[in-house]
């Protein structure tokens, strides 16, 4: 009898243990649909984009204790947009892409409305500097995927900064110093 009071004793602190990280989620970015955009502002006519196509990072969070993490790497030279601009973004005036070919934004302080993930506080590096940067993420929602049911969060992260900030000082007044960053993106959980 007492054998079995011992071995009920141990699993429920097994399980009291184990229950704080069982909190704790991990969802992987969906590269096919995480896809960083920006818009900058040309001679004060138009919004110029560029798309980036490689991005791969991973959100870890536990909504009940409304703490987590990100962890985002972006592909420089996957970089889409117009082919008239295409070489110069890329040159050393811009992102310069051969030294410096990815960029990261690395959080550690996610921010909640409630239950609703509204934003992080992290650090962005581009071009061998990092800023602080803080996102304000819009549509978060976390549910089971339609097609393969496994559960997935996405949403719209969105950011406005200064190019100059990162030692970006090309063409400024052709092109604006603010940068509007617009990340959609998908996870899945790992």
């Amino acid at each position: 009898m007492q054998q079995s009071y011992k071995l009920a004793a141990a699993a429920l602190v097994a399980a009291l243990v184990a229950a704080p990280a069982m909190a704790q989620e991990v969802y992987v970015f969906d590269a096919k649909h995480t896809a960083p955009m920006f818009e900058v502002t040309h001679i004060g006519f138009s919004q110029q984009r560029g798309l980036f196509g490689n991005t791969t990072g991973k959100v870890t969070f536990d909504r009940t204790a409304k703490k987590g993490a990100i962890d985002v790497s972006i592909a420089s030279a996957s970089l889409v947009m117009a082919p008239s601009l295409l070489n110069l973004v890329k040159s050393d005036e811009f992102l310069n892409v051969e030294k410096f070919p990815t960029m990261t934004y690395k959080s550690a302080d996610l921010v909640f409305d409630g239950d609703n993930l509204v934003g992080a506080n992290g650090e962005f590096t581009l071009l061998g500097v990092t800023k602080p940067v803080a996102l304000k993420v819009t549509s978060f929602k976390c549910a089971p995927n339609p097609f393969n049911k496994r559960p997935m969060c996405g949403g719209e992260a969105t950011a406005t900064l200064k190019r100059t900030d990162f030692g970006m000082k090309a063409a400024l007044g052709a092109a604006s110093d603010e940068i509007r960053i617009v990340i959609p993106f998908e996870a899945a959980k790992e």
